[in-house]
């Protein structure tokens, strides 16, 4: 019988007394410990986590979008293509995680909704911040964090300054691109409004793509990045109505209303309409 493989003969580290590991390194202890079920129902696990992971992808599509931003800002076109595309990516895993949670029936939800209080997605201080940076403001969102002025004031800081959408039309102005003078200067924390002479300028981008292919590029980028974006909110709608049907949410909202509601938003407008026009 040949011994057991001791994968410290092929150099593997084995020993961490007072060294960096894997669980020290990642934090797991207070990740692991942080699932504080409030009920003895087996499934509010799996809400508790589908949750906490969705939060997480959260936190790094917001440090995505925020390099973006700033790579877009400077002109650095390709460094800030590759992190839209990952954003694309985090967003197909947010997608993912919905279909986890489809499996999760209402006589299961129901054991534990309870216990949820008035506790509910539409208070996410992360996904509200990816909403603003992408573009889509709206001050009246920001009454749900008023107990926390951090996360009042954090998301305050980003209504001040320029959207992803205004960085990147802003960038197509600086490549000769003839944008609206009124667009440019509009009050950042004000909703995007569609505006066609925007749109015209697009369009010329998509007209002659050789001519201007970074901003073709960008173009396409951020259409695929809103669109994964879309995918995750009717998967949203979806999962609640099979789920709970169109009872209220547990924040207030008219929950399916509520969230097909937001399916009509549209982060990138003039992207979307030129394509009716070309």
């Amino acid at each position: 019988m040949t011994d057991p493989y001791d994968p410290a003969r092929d150099g593997a580290e084995m020993q961490f007394d007072r060294r960096m590991s894997y669980t020290d390194h990642l934090q797991l202890d207070p990740i692991l410990t942080a699932q504080h079920l409030r009920s003895d129902a087996h499934d509010e696990m799996l809400f508790i986590i589908q949750h906490q992971t969705s939060e997480l992808w959260m936190r790094l599509a917001l440090h995505e979008l925020t390099a973006a931003r700033a790579m877009l800002a400077e002109d650095r076109f390709r460094p800030a293509f590759k992190l839209l595309a990952r954003l694309s990516r985090i967003f197909e895993q947010l997608n993912s995680a919905w279909d986890v949670l489809r499996t999760m029936t209402p006589s299961d939800y129901t054991r534990f909704r309870e216990t949820l209080g008035q506790a509910s997605g539409f208070q996410s201080w992360q996904y509200r911040l990816i909403e603003f940076t992408l573009g889509n403001r709206n001050a009246a969102m920001l009454k749900p964090h008023a107990h926390r002025p951090d996360l009042l004031a954090r998301l305050e800081a980003e209504l001040a300054q320029p959207s992803l959408y205004a960085v990147a039309v802003a960038a197509l102005a600086r490549r000769g691109l003839p944008v609206p003078e009124a667009v440019l200067a509009r009050d950042p924390g004000a909703p995007w409004v569609a505006d066609d002479g925007l749109q015209a300028a697009w369009a010329q981008v998509y007209a002659a793509p050789e001519a201007q292919w970074e901003l073709y590029e960008l173009a396409e980028k951020l259409v695929d990045l809103e669109d994964y974006f879309r995918r995750w909110r009717f998967n949203h709608v979806t999962t609640v109505e099979r789920v709970i049907g169109f009872k209220r949410g547990t924040g207030g909202t008219s929950g399916v209303a509520y969230l097909r509601r937001m399916l009509e938003v549209e982060l990138f407008p003039e992207l979307w309409h030129l394509r009716t026009t070309l």
